[in-house]
């Protein structure tokens, strides 16, 4: 049995990669500010999670402080973002060289917009990760169940707050729709972990391993589909576009690398996992 530790266990990626991990009869140790404020990254000397990593055979380096575009507008050019991930990286990666592990650090395709703070910190990160000899997956717009609303993204957002209409209504987008994203369900990107992990040894430091569903989709289509979701329960709920244009990658797009393809291909596409996640959200709210 492997003991593997996730860092960032409650996010929304790490906490169905615990449960996935520990189904898979693995020994996981958590660690998250929101299971105790003495797990905060940021706090120096952190004991406890030196222990965690001190202890596993494998670590997830998931945490970070980040949200979906709603959250990184606002906060992405404050000092507190900027210092929070900095003083993250710096404690982490110290316990990870001091002890030598295994460990993937997950990025973002956002990695290489030098506008965007969030995007330079976690280009940070890589190299951080490339000088210790771990590995770097870059995470695209990866979705599941979200309990924290300030920091949700698109699909568990717009799915709340059809919800929250009582009788229907239209709700109004933040942006016009027309940014196309590529959105990987949280099962599949948890199986594309468990495989890097365990062929590790395989992968060369500099090896791009994007975890994404290799499909475009744009927010008005990703609107349409929650739309039909709700008709399927007799809920009247439309999405309004707004005029304005996405702020936060500007309307960039990055061509994912299919190298990880030779390992793990993606199994649910949007429908199935929108679907999936609206169910659960249902069902949590009956």
């Amino acid at each position: 049995m492997k003991t593997v530790t996730v860092l960032g266990s409650s996010g929304q990626i790490g906490a169905y990669l615990t449960t996935y991990l520990r189904d898979k009869g693995y020994k996981v140790y958590e660690h998250d500010i929101v299971r105790s404020p003495l797990e905060d990254m940021t706090y120096f000397p952190n004991q406890i999670l030196e222990r965690k990593i001190e202890d596993s055979d494998f670590v997830f380096f998931l945490a970070f402080d980040v949200g979906g575009s709603r959250y990184l507008a606002k906060y992405q050019h404050t000092f507190d973002f900027i210092n929070n991930n900095t003083r993250l990286m710096a404690q982490t990666f110290g316990f990870l060289e001091k002890y030598k592990k295994p460990f993937v650090f997950a990025s973002s395709q956002m990695s290489n917009m030098s506008y965007s703070p969030y995007g330079v910190l976690k280009r940070v990160g890589e190299l951080y990760t490339r000088a210790l000899k771990g590995l770097t997956v870059k995470f695209w717009n990866v979705y599941g169940i979200e309990y924290d609303e300030d920091k949700s993204h698109v699909i568990t957002d717009f799915i709340r707050k059809g919800f929250e209409i009582e009788n229907g209504g239209t709700i109004e987008m933040l942006t016009d729709g027309t940014e196309e994203r590529q959105f990987l369900y949280a099962e599949d990107c948890c199986e594309a972990l468990e495989e890097v992990m365990n062929s590790f040894t395989n992968f060369k430091i500099d090896d791009e391993l994007h975890i994404t569903s290799f499909n475009t989709t744009t927010i008005k289509e990703i609107a349409h589909i929650i739309t039909g979701q709700f008709n399927i329960i007799g809920k009247s709920v439309t999405y309004k576009p707004a005029e304005a244009k996405d702020t936060v990658q500007q309307n960039k797009k990055n061509e994912a690398n299919t190298y990880i393809t030779g390992w793990w291909m993606p199994k649910t596409n949007v429908q199935d996992g929108i679907a999936k996640v609206f169910n659960q959200m249902k069902e949590e709210r009956e």
